[in-house]
């Protein structure tokens, strides 16, 4: 199977994961796209993120793995007390730098790799949070072309991270969570066969 030629970005903190339940349902199983999910969670190696996703989802859920390659119509997430880049070649890496923003994985470190690889093929949204991660990716989103989506603050469990966004990056939408999926399956080309 050819590598993903377009990729969704999800980052959230406080609050993100209910926001991310919310939008799953809606994303079409033929999305022509990688889905990359940046959540802050605790440090741990166990996979019951992956598992929870994946009851809403019936696109194949898969905890992100050194050099793995983006396959479209996927959805990966940033394991535990990892950042997690996105390569030139279209693969994945992981890396134990420190911290961003006090937050390992950041979803700045994701957000501005993946810009850098997919340019205005690039959606990245950025989800309720308490601290001002993910705003700096965001910024770097736009400014290669792509397109940047922000929960709307008043629907976030924590809005710091959102407003921090609106306030700081040009945002091309802001949206309530439960809205997020049909502009994320237009972005991403549906599959037609």
């Amino acid at each position: 199977m050819a590598t993903a030629s377009r990729v969704v970005l999800i980052g959230g903190s406080a609050g993100g994961l209910q926001a991310i339940l919310t939008l799953l349902p809606g994303l079409s199983v033929r999305l022509d796209a990688a889905v990359i999910i940046v959540l802050h969670r605790q440090n741990s190696t166990d996979s019951v993120l992956a598992e929870l996703l994946a009851v809403k989802t019936s696109l194949p859920v898969r905890e992100a793995e050194e050099k793995e390659v983006l396959l479209p119509g996927t959805i990966y997430i940033a394991p535990g007390d990892y950042h997690l880049l996105v390569e030139t070649d279209h693969t994945l890496s992981l890396d134990y730098s420190e911290k961003v923003n006090f937050s390992r994985p950041s979803i700045d470190v994701t957000f501005t790799s993946a810009a850098g690889v997919f340019g205005p093929k690039t959606m990245a949204v950025l989800l309720s949070g308490a601290n001002g991660d993910g705003v700096e990716g965001l910024a770097d989103v736009h400014e290669a072309g792509g397109i940047t989506i922000v929960q709307d603050p008043d629907t976030a469990i924590v809005d710091f991270m959102p407003r921090h966004a609106i306030q700081a990056v040009p945002v091309d939408h802001v949206l309530a969570a439960a809205d997020m999926a049909p502009f994320i399956n237009d972005f991403a080309g549906l599959v037609v066969g």
